[in-house]
Order: C-alpha cells, then sequence, then structure tokens
C-alpha cells in the first residue's frame, strides 16, 4: 500500500526541511520526500492543505500505569491518547506494580503493548529493586529485555553512593539515567509551591531547594562518573540556571521541562483545584519565565508531558490528599504552540524538542521523516481551534487543569508505521 501525502507545510528538523514537500509512504516506511506536487502515484492520497507536517512526537516521560492501576490507565488507553495527541513513541516510567524492575515486567510491557498498543512503547527500567532506594537492579538483564534507560521516577534515589554506581553502570550500556530531582525531607508533607502563594492558601509548601538540591548533586555525580544524566520535570530558576552552568562546563547533562510548568504559575491554585496539584509544583512567574529562557536558549532540551492519569475519585480530595498528576498526551504539543505565538521559540525548536531530541537521548531511530525511516507522522492544523474538554480524552485520565482553554494546533491525522488514524 502506497500512501502519498500532498499539499502540507513539511518540517523537519533531521533534514533541515521546511517547506511544500509530498511524503510517500510504503508500508510501514517512509519511501521519500519529493518538491511539493512531484510525488510519484499512489494508491492513497492524503490531503495535508492548511496542515504541518511532521515527525512523530516522543514522549520521554510517561505513566501508563499498567500493570497494576488500570483503574487510572492501560497500556492501551494511554497509547491511543498519545497517538490522539501527535505521539507515536512514548517511554514509560517504571513505577507500576509490580515495578518495572525485571526481565519479567518488561517483557509483560513490551508483549501488552505490542498486542494492545498503538503507538510504540519503550519501557524505562527502575534504578533501584522496588524503587526503594536501596539496591540497584540488574541493568544488563532489563537492557536486554528492552530498557531504554533507568529512572526511579515518581521517587528520588536519596543515596548518593547508589545513584553515583547507577551511573557508572549506565554507562556499561550506553543509556541514560533519568533524575527525579527531589529532596524528600525538604519536600515531605509539601502539597504546592513554597511561597506567598502557599501561605496565603493555608496550604504547606515545597521550596525550590527541594529540587534544586539534589540537580545540584546529580549533575556534580555526572562529573565524576563522566555518564549520561537526563534531569526530568524541571521546575525551577535556580533548576535551569545549574544546569546551563553545567553545559558550559562540558557535562554530559540533558533536561525536559512538562507544558505546566511554562503554561501556569502558582497563582493559578487560588481556585484550590486538585488538578493544579502535581510533583515537582506550579512555581512562580519567575521561575515560569526562567524555563522559557531555558527552553529558548537550549538549556533545556526536551518538552515531555509526565502525563499522569489518575482515577476520578481519587482527585476527588482535599488538595493536600490529592494524589500529584496531569494528563498531558493530548494537550501538550498545543500547548507547546503558545510559546512560537509568544515568540520564545520557533515552529522548528519545538518539534525538535518534542521528536527529533527525545529520540537521540534515548538513542532510538524515531523523530525523523528521512527515506526508510518508519511511517511515523503527525498532521496537525497550527491555527485550528479545539476547546479543551477531557470528556473527550482516550485517557482513561480526566484529570487536566486545562479544561475549557482554547487553543490551537489540531491534531488531525496521526500515522504509526504506516496506520493512519483520523481525528478531526
Amino acid at each position: 500500500m502506497r500512501t502519498l501525502i500532498i499539499n502540507g507545510r513539511v518540517i523537519d528538523p533531521s533534514q533541515e526541511i521546511d517547506g511544500q514537500r509530498d511524503i510517500l509512504i510504503e508500508g510501514a516506511h517512509i519511501q521519500g520526500i519529493y518538491p511539493g506536487g512531484k510525488g510519484p502515484k499512489a494508491d492513497n492520497t492524503i490531503d495535508a492543505s492548511g496542515c504541518i507536517v511532521i515527525p512523530g512526537l516522543v514522549d520521554l516521560h510517561t505513566h501508563l500505569r499498567e500493570p497494576g492501576f488500570e483503574h487510572k490507565e492501560t497500556i492501551a488507553t494511554g497509547t491511543m491518547a498519545a497517538l490522539k495527541g501527535g505521539f507515536t513513541s512514548v517511554c514509560c516510567m517504571p513505577n507500576t506494580d509490580p515495578v518495572n524492575d525485571t526481565e519479567a515486567v518488561t517483557e509483560y510491557i513490551i508483549e501488552k503493548a505490542f498486542k494492545e498498543g498503538a503507538c510504540a512503547v519503550y519501557p524505562v527500567g527502575s534504578i533501584t529493586k522496588g524503587q526503594k532506594g536501596e539496591s540497584l537492579t540488574e541493568f544488563g538483564a532489563l537492557r536486554k529485555s528492552g530498557c531504554i534507560a533507568f529512572s526511579d521516577d515518581g521517587k528520588p534515589v536519596t543515596d548518593s553512593l547508589i545513584m553515583r554506581r547507577a551511573l557508572e553502570y549506565s554507562k556499561i550500556f550506553d543509556v541514560p539515567v533519568i533524575s527525579h530531582c527531589e529532596d524528600p525531607q525538604l519536600s515531605r508533607g509539601g502539597a504546592m509551591n513554597e511561597g506567598v502563594m502557599s501561605t496565603t492558601l493555608g496550604l504547606r509548601g515545597i521550596p525550590n531547594a527541594a529540587e534544586e538540591i539534589m540537580v545540584a548533586r546529580d549533575i556534580f555525580l555526572c562529573e565524576l562518573t563522566w555518564s549520561r544524566l537526563h534531569i526530568a520535570h524541571v521546575s525551577t530558576a535556580g533548576s535551569v540556571r545549574l544546569i546551563r552552568e553545567a553545559k558550559a562546563n562540558g557535562i554530559n547533562v540533558t533536561a525536559e521541562t512538562c507544558p505546566h510548568y511554562f503554561s501556569l504559575n502558582d497563582h493559578a491554585l487560588e481556585s484550590y483545584n486538585t488538578n493544579l496539584k502535581v510533583n515537582p509544583p506550579i512555581r512562580t512567574e519567575k521561575d515560569v519565565e526562567a524555563i522559557k529562557q531555558g527552553l529558548k536558549d537550549g538549556t533545556i532540551d526536551v518538552i515531555a508531558t509526565d502525563h499522569a492519569p489518575h482515577h476520578a475519585d481519587e482527585k476527588n480530595r482535599e488538595f493536600d490528599a490529592a494524589p500529584p498528576g496531569i494528563s498531558g498526551l493530548e494537550t501538550a504539543f498545543a500547548l507547546g504552540l503558545q510559546l512560537v505565538d509568544q515568540g520564545v521559540i520557533d515552529l522548528k525548536q519545538l518539534i525538535a524538542k518534542m521528536s527529533l531530541t527525545p529520540s537521540k537521548i534515548i538513542k532510538i531511530k524515531k523523530g525523523t521523516l528521512n527515506a526508510g525511516a518508519d511511517a511515523d507522522i503527525a498532521i496537525i492544523d497550527p491555527e485550528k481551534k479545539f476547546t479543551v474538554d477531557p470528556a473527550r480524552f482516550s485517557s482513561k485520565g480526566k484529570n487536566t487543569p486545562f479544561k475549557g482553554w482554547q487553543l490551537k494546533g489540531t491534531v488531525e491525522k496521526t500515522v504509526f508505521m504506516g496506520k493512519i488514524s483520523e481525528w478531526a
């Protein structure tokens, strides 16, 4: 089966392409890119007029919840939400039940994704057994079974010696360690950012230092071990500064942030809406501006979702008792487009931060429209507006603070391994 995509603005940072092109898909792969109107005959034609045609997005940070928490999300529903949001590849975090700390769990996830998943799923193995922070998992066995990185995400690795060993061992397998940077003693009992707003609202705060202390420690350990460190969900100005300095000193560190950290500040929590509760918490406007500057100057490499779906009953509690997390796969790209409108980054940079760069960090052959590459493509109308309605989410998690927001950037179609899904 040959499908030709015509009349679209093709943007592929991997080839420095930005212009009208035709893309020919043959089976599960891209056969070639041609000048606009010059593509060969095909069995099927997709008219992408008014749309951008980009590599399928790659999310470095997704919680699919399966196994163990299927009331929140499943591999089937989470990957369908990803596809609907323009993502064709997701990296699923290990804080499942059981934790992804053995070959058996990794193999279960991969097999389940193959049978029921709507997009590619890349498991992230746990750094420590049971995510208890006490002893390392078998990195070699996990890597061999399909893990593309290691993380205890959801929990920090507080023992510095264990974190050092994790970084050292990860070098053997040429994979990054993804660090959840949080000092649990400083953050214990906190529900939101510590500052004027937490005092005003009567909620216990989490100081910026709870993140920054661990960012600094892990950067020093990365320098010591000369390994690959990736900092997850960066939320503070201080973290941006530390990462910028580390990069300037040649330390092999990469970093991600999430749409809620550049789209919201802690004044939004005046509503006590538990869908605004995340970890790390939404910070001040000063931090928001620092995050934007970090994205602009390249300090922050990736925009990830930290998609963390919860059942409605779990979020329907007092703010202090509600679990942290946002269902983010179906709004991420549209929120990212706001950065383009604000002049923070351009469209090519946004696409790179959500496709090519994450692919490079975990060394997978995604995030490109090169001839021979997997036919993973998102077709998006960058001007078409939509109102965020969680009832229409494919994810089981309806927990979004963006309900009712009018955004632009509607995903019209997603192509995964040549299979076309139409949404608009």
